[in-house]
């Protein structure tokens, strides 16, 4: 690969200031030279470096309008603002045209937090400027920072106008959009900007996302298709691309595409695992179980890992086995109320009712108010003769739950057995009134109760 005949030139400064360092002898440079010197060093995060240049810069160049706006640039770096502002007023008086003065005087007011003061500086810059790109693109930043999301996509849009190659500002338009829940907007501006470059892999990848995100598969696969297509290292491409296949259920395919990403990097354990999920979709559950173990080599600490592998344990009915890797899950996430209900419900198929009350009771603790876990946990406190306890819990399940019919059955069942009648008649009644063709649910879960003449009395009423 050849360089320009401006980078060798770059190059040979860099070389020549290093060298100069190390021997302590002093060179000459150009103050373009120097500019670009201390800029790199800046981008690299070596500030000592840069300063050391910006001080042998003024030496040789007392005078350099563009030395001393870097000069700014590093005093705004350090927030050294007031001095900065100072010779920045100092430059205007002697080049009152020069947009950068502007610019930095802009990047003074938004490092305080006054971004609209910054803007109208902006704007002024935008009249001296022949690189309205970057003004336009700096705008929309201080737009962004206002929270002023529909200004900020106008001169983001302005900023591309100008320069379609802007990756950055492409991004930026696409956030707004987003942001402001305009997706088939940014669809229609994308389709737009593809039409004037239609090489940009990051426009199709974003198209992609956002077709993807309302769940046009179909117009998501084929921008992922082109993304892969211009660039095909690009591995969001390839793995978005599986994504969508596998929404399609074109499991085969999803799998290249996720091993192409296997091929471009070092296996994530997301690759990994969806692979597994596929082959588990075409039936091929060794390779399945392979894949979910290579997941958990990868990354021991995912906690979806483990749990694929628990899942797929319990779609086998190997409950044993789901015990083991669903504990393993619950040991990386312990207030993950789906894994303690997997917990609850592999100890219910295990009969092991202890351990399943403790699993719905934290899957309720954790946030799962489902009327089935409530139910579930409700059942086997009463399996346990825990009656005072299944009452206390099927009272919480009411507040969620008001007139529910599988609840004031079972409170009715249950006040009967704990011997308030009074009680278990107001919530028989309620059930009957609520929903009598479901009075079973009392004969099925409650034959004493079920039994009694009085009970059929007021079942027999109705």
């Amino acid at each position: 690969m050849h360089l320009s005949h401006d980078e060798e030139d770059y190059n040979l400064s860099l070389s020549k200031f290093e060298s100069m360092l190390k021997t302590n002898k002093v060179l000459f440079f150009d103050s373009e030279e120097f500019e670009e010197i201390i800029l790199h060093y800046l981008d690299m995060g070596k500030a000592s470096l840069a300063k050391k240049a910006l001080k042998l810069a003024l030496e040789q160049h007392p005078r350099s309008t563009g030395l001393k706006l870097v000069q700014v640039e590093m005093l705004v770096y350090d927030d050294k603002l007031e001095t900065a502002e100072k010779l920045l007023n100092e430059l205007y008086a002697i080049e009152p045209q020069n947009e950068e003065i502007f610019i930095q005087k802009a990047n003074i007011y938004s490092k305080r937090d006054n971004h609209e003061k910054a803007v109208e500086l902006l704007q002024e810059a935008l009249k001296l400027t022949d690189d309205y790109a970057d003004v336009y693109n700096l705008i929309g930043m201080e737009y962004l920072f206002m929270d002023n999301l529909e200004f900020a996509k106008e001169n983001f849009i302005k900023c591309l106008e100008e320069d379609v190659e802007d990756q950055a500002a492409l991004y930026n338009v696409v956030y707004c959009f987003e942001f402001l829940d305009q997706n088939k907007e940014a669809i229609e501006f994308l389709e737009k900007y593809i039409d004037r470059n239609p090489y940009s892999e990051i426009a199709w990848h974003q198209s992609g996302r956002l077709y993807y995100g309302l769940q046009d598969y179909e117009n998501a696969l084929r921008c992922f298709d082109y993304a892969s297509m211009i660039d095909d290292e690009f591995m969001g491409a390839f793995m978005e691309k599986a994504k969508s296949l596998e929404r399609l259920k074109r499991y085969e395919e999803a799998i290249e595409s996720y091993n192409r990403t296997i091929e471009l990097d070092d296996p994530t354990s997301y690759a990994l695992l969806r692979i597994g999920k596929c082959y588990e979709k075409l039936g091929n559950k060794p390779l399945a179980l392979k894949y979910f173990h290579k997941t958990v080599h990868e990354d021991p600490l995912l906690d979806k890992g483990w749990i694929a592998i628990t899942d797929f344990y319990v779609r086998q009915k190997n409950y044993q086995k789901a015990l083991f890797y669903v504990n393993k899950a619950i040991g990386i996430d312990n207030e993950n109320r789906l894994y303690w209900k997997r917990y609850a419900t592999i100890n219910k198929a295990l009969d092991f009712l202890e351990e399943a009350e403790m699993g719905y009771r934290k899957a309720v603790e954790f946030g799962d108010y489902e009327l089935d876990t409530w139910l579930y946990w409700i059942d086997i406190l009463q399996n346990l003769g825990e009656y005072d306890a299944a009452i206390h819990t099927l009272l919480q399940a009411s507040e969620y739950f008001p007139e529910e019919f599988q609840l004031e059955y079972r409170l009715a069942g249950l006040y009967f057995m704990d011997g308030d009648d009074t009680k278990g008649k107001f919530h028989l009644s309620n059930g009957l009134r609520v929903s009598f063709e479901n009075n079973t649910i009392l004969e099925n879960l409650f034959p004493d109760v079920w039994a009694r003449e009085d009970v059929q009395e007021m079942i027999n009423k109705k």
